[in-house]
């Protein structure tokens, strides 16, 4: 499979390549040139085939030319040692839980797989790369655990003051070793913006081997496509609706991407919070990127997600092609907290709150289709473990969600992480000095 970035076609890379460039030069994305049909690779498995090896062939069927289905499966068993559960919610209405992993949160597919594929290909070529990369939450706990400890990488991650839960920083900055957290004065945008311009500074380069483990990196964007495709499986014959909680949009893409390769999918509702600039396009066409407000919902804080420009080129940047298969849907803080408590009343259920704007969506979605077939169920997307977010959740409900041990022990540990003003020349400094 060849990779081109969105802003110059003729800028072309291999997988490997890809995810070590992280950025394209010219400040695009990666994205795969063609599109095959995995129809046959995902037709062949059923209920009892389990996720490492769906994956593991997924991932020969697509990186064939520079993988042997050997290395393919040595991959994605070393990376997927937990695997999504779907879970009943109500009427035509299931959770796909993506919180079972080291980190507690989805990101853990992603980045569990990308140090699985930089510590394969570093290997067989004797090479040492720094990884950079910005977190509204979720991804600077799945980096540190997935990176931790790994050979010949380096991790730093960028993320906003005040602006992720209690729980998220300790996961980030109590890791130590090859990882290290900056604390960046400044919103989830400002720290994007300096891993942008990090990686097309001539000085940082030309001096070290920079990639990052953001969903702009290759090796996070594809296997996000797995679980998708994996649930499609477990819930064939059915066309399942997906409902996604977005923030930088990286999970709804690769979700496009396995509707791209033959899944089987109705549509998909994109949902996020009051940080709406994917739904006021889809509205209006408009895209109009804005500062991040914060809410309940923080690693969905973002006012300009960089994985739209890879969206858009999936649907010949049409807002008409975009709209025929994906709604958007925007819920107030207000909303996200009374949903929290119903299903703790009703059904004695924790909800995160980014799991929450989705599951109220998909209700509201389905209610507006009452005549819609019942072989169209709605998947919303569990994104992270409730644990991860105890005040949203405790103040919903009244009741602190119980802690999963790895989450216990981060809590337990102290923090440790470089205080940054919110621009390029420190974040520079510090690399050059650091590595």
């Amino acid at each position: 499979m060849i990779f081109a970035s969105t802003r110059t076609p003729t800028d072309r890379v291999t997988f490997a390549e890809g995810i070590f460039r992280g950025l394209a030069p010219d400040g695009g994305l990666y994205h795969p040139v063609s599109h095959p049909d995995l129809s046959n690779v995902i037709g062949d498995m059923n209920a009892a085939t389990s996720f490492a090896e769906l994956a593991g062939e997924v991932v020969f069927a697509l990186l064939h030319d520079e993988l042997s289905r050997s290395d393919a499966e040595q991959i994605t068993r070393r990376a997927f040692p937990f695997s999504p559960a779907i879970v009943s919610l109500g009427p035509r209405l299931q959770l796909l839980e993506l919180f079972h992993g080291p980190s507690c949160a989805f990101k853990d597919f992603g980045a569990s797989f990308l140090a699985a594929c930089m510590e394969h290909f570093l290997g067989a070529r004797d090479r040492r790369a720094v990884i950079l990369t910005a977190t509204s939450g979720d991804t600077g706990s799945a980096v540190a655990q997935a990176f931790h400890g790994v050979h010949n990488i380096e991790v730093v991650i960028l993320y906003p003051s005040g602006r992720v839960s209690p729980l998220q920083e300790k996961q980030l900055t109590t890791v130590g070793g090859n990882v290290h957290a900056v604390e960046v004065h400044g919103s989830f945008d400002d720290c994007q913006r300096m891993v942008k311009e990090a990686f097309v500074d001539q000085r940082l380069t030309s001096g070290l081997s920079l990639t990052s483990a953001n969903s702009i990196n290759l090796g996070r964007l594809l296997p996000q496509s797995f679980y998708y495709l994996h649930a499609a499986v477990q819930m064939a014959p059915a066309r399942p609706v997906f409902c996604v909680p977005s923030g930088n949009f990286g999970n709804l893409t690769a979700g496009v991407l396995a509707w791209k390769w033959g899944m089987a999918a109705c549509r998909f509702l994109a949902t996020t919070n009051a940080n709406d600039v994917v739904p006021h396009y889809l509205a209006t066409g408009e895209f109009a990127p804005r500062p991040s407000v914060p809410t309940l919902s923080n690693a969905m804080d973002v006012g300009n997600p960089s994985n739209f420009e890879r969206l858009a080129a999936l649907f010949d940047h049409d807002v008409t092609q975009m709209r025929a298969q994906i709604e958007g849907a925007s819920i107030a803080d207000a909303d996200t907290s009374a949903t929290i408590a119903r299903y703790h009343r009703e059904q004695r259920m924790f909800l995160c709150p980014h799991t929450a704007t989705g599951v109220l969506a998909a209700e509201r979605y389905r209610d507006r289709h009452t005549d819609a077939s019942a072989d169209h169920p709605i998947l919303c997307l569990a994104t992270a473990h409730p644990g991860k977010f105890l005040e949203v959740v405790q103040e919903a409900t009244g009741e602190q969600p119980p802690l999963p041990p790895q989450l216990a022990e981060a809590l337990a540990r102290p923090k440790v992480a470089v205080p940054m003003a919110n621009q390029l020349e420190p974040l520079r400094e510090f690399l050059l000095d650091s590595f």
